[in-house]
């Protein structure tokens, strides 16, 4: 592998730190930008994969673990965000419901 292609690979590496912190706090438009131009950079690597050293495979396990524990939690914050708009339905449905009544007198 090239040193370009190994600095790329380490680049590739810290997107993948900073697309997890964009993960934990939810920055959809961060997380984009930094999943685009890593897709970029493990695409400029994937031509040299023929001569990947010990090292080389090593940040690419981290690049995929970082990736799943960003998958991981986009998938906690869309459940977290699907079960608040669960409770609003049910309360929007209770004060349907309890809205036409009148308080007996």
């Amino acid at each position: 592998m090239t040193v370009r292609a190994r600095e790329a690979l380490g680049r590739a590496v810290e997107l993948s730190q900073q697309l997890l912190a964009a993960a934990e706090k939810s920055n959809l438009q961060e997380l984009a930008r930094l999943d685009a131009e890593r897709l970029r950079l493990l695409q400029s690597v994937r031509a040299e994969r023929s001569g990947l050293n010990a090292d080389d495979r090593r940040m690419l396990a981290q690049v995929s673990e970082l990736n799943d524990q960003a998958l991981g939690l986009m998938e906690h914050h869309r459940r977290s965000k699907e079960r608040a708009l669960d409770m609003a339905a049910v309360g929007r449905r209770a004060v349907a419901a309890y809205s036409t009544t009148r308080p007996l007198r």
